[in-house]
């Protein structure tokens, strides 16, 4: 498991929510979405889940956030596809077997979820995404290294379209491709809002959103 993140300070992590949690707010719930992937990752790939941080010479202030058989390293890179590509690969070199890199961004992630992508990678996919709901992706898992799905224009990074451009990609490039359940991105108020009706949601994040210490 490869964990993609931004390194929690306050006014450069979810700053979409900024008008409903404010600076200081936003990095609290960016280190507790750190904390509940982490976990999850953990969970799954005990051992042998990665945390890639943004941005490089952060590391110091992950310290309390980062079990220390998570290994770290910064992400390398100009845009969100090239740093996912080298990041993938760096992993996908470490051992064997497949690779999941995931957001933070996906407070109803489960473990479930994630050993469901494992699987399928093992079942023969060359490439597994889970879709979110705004037309991106909240994982990504490869069983080899796959170049051309990170290989888009830099506009479509962070826009409705990022899903259907790297499904594009993969298939033209021959890869097999498994989907795993659609779920919902926390970047905007409207996302809380919507992410706390559903009982899903872990308690520390729905804390987090509603300002309760």
């Amino acid at each position: 498991m490869l964990v993609m993140a931004k390194t929690p300070r306050p006014g450069s992590v979810k700053t979409r929510l900024g008008p409903l949690l404010g600076p200081e707010g936003c990095a609290r719930l960016a280190a507790a979405l750190l904390r509940h992937t982490l976990a999850l990752a953990r969970e799954v790939a005990a051992g042998r889940t990665y945390l890639a941080f943004d941005p490089p010479g952060s590391d110091p202030e992950l310290d309390g956030l980062v079990c220390a058989d998570v290994e770290i390293f910064a992400q390398e890179g100009t845009d969100l596809g090239r740093r996912l590509e080298v990041a993938t690969t760096r992993v996908l070199g470490a051992h064997h077997g497949p690779v999941i890199a995931l957001g933070t961004d996906a407070p109803t992630l489960t473990a479930e979820i994630l050993q469901e992508g494992a699987d399928s990678l093992r079942s023969g996919a060359d490439v597994v995404f889970g879709p979110a709901l705004d037309g991106g992706y909240y994982a990504v898992g490869l069983a080899r290294p796959l170049p051309p799905v990170f290989d888009l224009d830099r506009s479509l990074w962070g826009g409705p379209d990022v899903l259907a451009a790297s499904l594009a990609r993969a298939r033209s490039a021959g890869a097999r491709v498994g989907m795993l359940p659609s779920l919902r991105d926390l970047d905007t108020p409207l996302d809380a809002l919507a992410l706390l009706e559903d009982p899903r949601l872990p308690a520390e994040i729905a804390d987090c959103l509603a300002g309760r210490p």
